[in-house]
């Protein structure tokens, strides 16, 4: 009887159990949140960069005549750039203080020996061949050391005309690129045997290195739809020349520039 009793006991027990079990997803005091209150992940709007206005020119931009510096374009160029950024120098000392010139010389053959033009400066802004865009960017990069500006100077290869518009010019920033004098067809004039290199160098002691005549360095300030505006020490104003002839005139010259940011 005790166990029939004891029985029936837990059979009960167990029936409440189960009834509040399956109750208490229903009645917990937790309620689901309704569809308005369901909080949705915050999207995070993209950032879309503003299409490139159809012509841009940076406005008061102080072109400097090319005089004593004969074979000064380079030293010119970055006077120029710099002065737009809010330096004040000039070109006279930049030549002076931050070229560094490796000068050629002549053996009893009459055969010349210099540098790569991307290490160093063949002859002086005075009377030289010139330099290109790396040992540029190198003197400019002294420059703003000592003037304690967080700027730097970059030099690239490649990146088309346009899109350098596309992503400087058009937001105030000026671009030395190399070209030709009035965007005529160069041709190489002078041919030496390497002598000294760094790290920039793109040829080896003992190769030969051509300099190019109407090697020109220009600073890109403007664009419309047919063509460029430079800032330009030969032609003593802002040149204008056609898009297609400077692409040329650029990739003929290695496709070099130097940003300063």
């Amino acid at each position: 009887m005790k166990k029939r009793i004891l029985s029936i006991l837990i059979l009960c027990l167990v029936s409440v159990m189960i009834i509040t079990g399956c109750s208490a997803g229903e009645k917990s005091g937790i309620e689901p949140p309704s569809e308005t209150e369901v909080q949705k992940p915050t999207e995070v709007p993209t950032e879309t960069e503003e299409p490139a206005p159809e012509s841009y020119i940076i406005e008061d931009v102080e072109v400097i005549p090319q005089k004593d510096l004969k074979a000064g374009c380079e030293t010119y160029a970055c006077t120029m750039l710099l002065r737009i950024l809010g330096f004040d120098l000039n070109e006279y000392y930049f030549a002076d203080n931050y070229v560094e010139v490796q000068w050629p010389y002549w053996d009893e053959n009459g055969n010349m020996y210099a540098a790569d033009m991307y290490s160093a400066s063949v002859g002086s802004p005075y009377s030289g061949w010139g330099v290109y865009a790396p040992a540029m960017a190198r003197f400019m990069n002294h420059y703003l050391s000592d003037q304690k500006s967080k700027l730097k100077a970059t030099s690239y290869e490649n990146i088309p005309l346009d899109e350098l518009c596309e992503k400087y010019v058009c937001k105030g920033i000026p671009v030395m690129i190399w070209a030709t004098t009035a965007m005529l067809e160069p041709y190489v004039k002078d041919t030496w045997t390497v002598n000294y290199v760094d790290e920039n160098a793109k040829a080896k002691i003992g190769d030969s290195f051509s300099w190019w005549e109407h090697e020109h360095c220009l600073v890109l300030i403007g664009y419309d739809e047919e063509d460029y505006y430079f800032a330009d020490s030969f032609s003593e104003t802002v040149s204008v020349f056609e898009k297609e002839l400077c692409q040329t005139r650029y990739e003929q010259m290695f496709s070099q520039c130097i940003v300063v940011q």
